[in-house]
């Protein structure tokens, strides 16, 4: 799930890099990552190579080597690759990239994008900061690393890329419908410092474009709406069905009940009423962006 794969080492015989643990009770990540493990294992003794020769040819440590083969370690994207030139196995290893990519990312993560993939409609409402389908890389990282308790770097680095995989419902064909309401003081915070407020600003502006795509501000001087109790998203499916959650509603809880969605549908509503216009939304991002 890495974007910029930082924190690899290469090339000392003895680096623990690259590639993340693997989640024990992920199910379905474990039996993926033991497959691969498997595989590279085979190829590799069909070639003859000692796990240390292997590690060495390809630019990683023994102690990697076993751990990718004993199906406790994700190797990330550039691992396969080498291993599939070194052992001459003909594309078939790299091939595996996309059966581990999704494992990559948190499971919860990945279980959020299941359903993204799914919507056929998203309407958003986020209060304290810019919604994660919205953010910029340098925007998520910056959110991250600031957790506590700490995130490791791995941590920080599985969760920025498992966000910006994210932003794949933007490029569906069919579009889905996808509606955001954010709050005017979560605009106006300099996340990341200057230039990375102005690179998240811009973003919104670019989404805010997409035909698709309803970008709405709520501003300061609304004193009171039905988003107050915390944020709110619902997703709707193609077979008629929906989930929703709200932080101030059903104790946080995703919910698909038709009488507690509509609960959230019609909070939702009003808020998008007295929001600003999509129109007066992009012209007072552009003015934000004009006083960074």
């Amino acid at each position: 799930m890495s974007v910029d794969e930082t924190g690899t080492e290469r090339g000392d015989g003895g680096a623990d890099e690259p590639g993340w643990d693997v989640d024990p009770d992920d199910e379905s990540g474990v039996a993926v990552v033991a497959a691969v493990g498997r595989q590279t294992k085979a190829w590799r003794e069909s070639a003859g190579m000692r796990a240390g020769e292997f590690g060495a040819a390809i630019g990683y440590g023994e102690d990697l080597v076993y751990k990718v083969e004993g199906g406790r370690r994700i190797p990330r994207p550039e691992f396969l690759d080498r291993a599939d030139e070194v052992l001459s196995a003909g594309g078939k290893l790299a091939a595996m990239k996309r059966d581990v990519a999704e494992v990559w990312y948190p499971k919860k993560v990945r279980d959020l994008a299941k359903l993204e993939a799914k919507t056929v409609e998203v309407g958003v409402y986020a209060n304290h900061g810019i919604h994660g389908l919205l953010q910029t890389e340098g925007h998520a990282r910056v959110l991250l690393e600031a957790r506590q308790p700490a995130y490791s770097q791995d941590e920080v680095e599985r969760g920025v890329a498992a966000r910006m995989a994210r932003r794949s419902i933007f490029d569906r064909s069919p579009a889905p419908a996808l509606s955001f309401v954010q709050e005017e003081a979560a605009l106006r915070r300099p996340i990341g410092g200057r230039m990375e407020w102005r690179r998240q600003l811009e973003r919104l502006l670019e989404v805010g474009q997409l035909r698709n795509v309803s970008l709405q501000v709520m501003p300061l001087d609304c004193e009171t709406h039905p988003g107050m109790g915390g944020e709110i998203e619902v997703l709707k499916f193609g077979d008629g069905t929906a989930v929703g959650r709200s932080g101030g509603a059903f104790g946080g809880r995703p919910v698909s009940d038709p009488k507690q969605l509509r609960i959230l549908e019609l909070r939702y509503g009003i808020i998008r009423a007295q929001a600003l216009t999509p129109r007066e939304s992009m012209a007072f991002i552009e003015q934000l962006l004009g006083e960074t």
